[in-house]
């Protein structure tokens, strides 16, 4: 596909002084009798020369109002939107009223991106692009129509944490002692992230918390204490998340090629076979894997179960996972299932919308109100997009990415964690942004969307002309995995038309 651009032609110019010489020409005949018809015939020269003013004035209106727009270097397409003339204001007399000015007329944008949009790729495509400076709504496809966002999702997750949670806030595991003699609690609170490897190991996940390091803090709390028996039970408390684990518009398919574990709020390495690899199987049983390896790592334990800490349990020991900031960039930079989860669900604990699946929505709804976008019809089944039944229009984002763009609240941080084209993350891969449009390379600033039914792609984009916009693409329905350079040649369409984006 390619862009349709038309450069604007160049408008006449009038100079009336220049013109005056050559109708002044003439035999002294001619102008005496003109000089006697005008003595004559006062008032209808009047008039004439009224209309004949109000005339010139129309025309320079014309002239100097309408908008030039900037040649793009892209093909051409002509706008079928011409400019209207403004009426002429008379002159009014000193003591009398002024009538307000006329209105200017509206600029004449002629970069389309026609043909890159009727891709076939595209499937059921919906888009918008507004102007950040502006908020001027530039193009717009179905952008007001709640669709299902693929892992845009994540960045309304990630917006509600910054704003509930704080960019500083972690989640913390804990251990405690048991209501029984010789027993501890494992006690899950909600971190993916931590880890069975080794401390200093590097995982996925940078910044880690190591069950290593929590059985040490267990066992020199234990031994310090004389009177405790032998400590030989160890007893696994997931509460803190509740419901069901698998969110049942999911498929499967998602965890056993290692996209996605079961959400629970005891687990390690996001459930992972491989603590290093981003796309790695998940079990069924993440609290068993967790509670296993730290079984291991404590030494002495015969028996491991399911249960709940006894309130005001003394406490043997801590660890604490990533901060928000930077799982917020690890959600988004590759696209973190697991992590998204995470968020949502303590997003939604920390409101009090609950600790469910169900309470999601609820939660990221009310952690979204202090951006002061409006969110009707927006629907958050989960906080990874995975599901098909999430609806959100792609206006709320191109009005979201307006703040984001801004680093309102906290904001900058989610702008920070974004892919970027060609340079980081999801958008650094090599079946993106390549060939004709690597011209956008480093230009483009944002999150990525997969799911069957549906390829995304939301972000800022700044554009070639200066301009900085807001985006929202989503190629919907019976698509393939080519949709990905689709959705790239439309986007640096809108990179090479910037503002004189032509919504045609």
């Amino acid at each position: 596909m390619a862009d349709e651009t038309d450069a604007p032609r160049d408008e006449p110019s009038v100079d009336p002084e220049a013109a005056a010489p050559a109708h002044a020409a003439g035999a002294g005949g001619i102008l005496t009798r003109i000089s006697t018809f005008a003595r004559r015939h006062r008032m209808p020269l009047a008039i004439g020369a009224g209309v004949l003013a109000f005339a010139l004035v129309g025309t320079a209106a014309v002239l100097t109002g309408r908008g030039v727009a900037t040649a793009e270097p892209v093909a051409a397409t002509t706008s079928a939107t011409p400019s209207a003339t403004p009426t002429p204001t008379p002159t009014a007399d000193a003591g009398r009223p002024q009538p307000a000015a006329a209105a200017g007329v509206n600029r004449v944008r002629t970069c389309s991106v026609a043909d890159r949009a009727a891709d076939g790729r595209l499937a059921n495509l919906q888009a918008q692009v507004v102007n950040a400076a502006t908020g001027e709504v530039l193009y717009d496809r179905g952008g007001t129509t709640p669709s299902r966002t693929a892992s845009v999702m994540k960045v309304l997750t990630s917006a509600a944490a910054l704003n509930v949670l704080g960019p500083d806030h972690r989640a913390t595991t804990t251990v405690v002692k048991g209501a029984e003699p010789g027993s501890a609690v494992l006690v899950g609170g909600g971190d993916v992230t931590l880890s069975r490897t080794p401390s200093g190991t590097e995982t996925v996940y940078p910044g880690a918390a190591h069950l290593d390091d929590l059985a040490a803090q267990v066992r020199a709390a234990w031994n310090a204490d004389p009177s405790n028996p032998p400590l030989t039970r160890l007893i696994l408390d997931a509460s803190y998340f509740g419901g069901e684990e698998w969110q049942s518009s999911w498929d499967t398919v998602e965890r056993d090629q290692g996209y996605m574990s079961q959400i629970t709020a005891l687990q390690v390495d996001g459930d992972r076979d491989d603590p290093g690899a981003n796309t790695s199987t998940r079990s069924t049983d993440p609290i068993g894997r967790a509670g296993d390896a730290f079984a291991s790592e404590l030494g002495g334990i015969s028996t491991i179960e399911r249960g709940v800490a006894p309130a005001g349990a003394a406490q043997l020991g801590a660890v604490s996972s990533p901060t928000v900031a930077q799982l917020v960039d690890k959600a988004l930079v590759v696209s973190d299932n697991s992590v998204a989860e995470m968020l949502a669900r303590l997003v939604a604990i920390q409101t009090g919308a609950g600790n469910t699946f169900e309470a999601i929505n609820a939660g990221v709804l009310q952690g979204l109100q202090e951006y002061g976008v409006d969110t009707t019809g927006v629907t958050v089944v989960d906080g990874s997009g995975l599901s098909d039944f999430n609806a959100v229009p792609p206006s709320y984002l191109t009005q979201l990415f307006v703040k984001i763009n801004a680093r309102e609240g906290n904001l900058g941080v989610l702008l920070d964690g974004l892919p970027v084209s060609g340079v980081r993350g999801s958008l650094s891969y090599s079946d993106r942004f390549a060939g004709d449009n690597s011209v956008a390379d480093g230009a483009v600033f944002a999150k990525t969307g997969w799911i069957e039914t549906g390829y995304t792609l939301s972000g800022v984009i700044h554009a070639q002309d200066g301009s900085t916009l807001t985006f929202a693409i989503y190629a919907l329905g019976d698509v393939t995995d080519a949709a990905k350079q689709a959705i790239d040649t439309l986007t640096t369409g809108f990179f090479l038309c910037g503002d004189n984006l032509a919504n045609t």
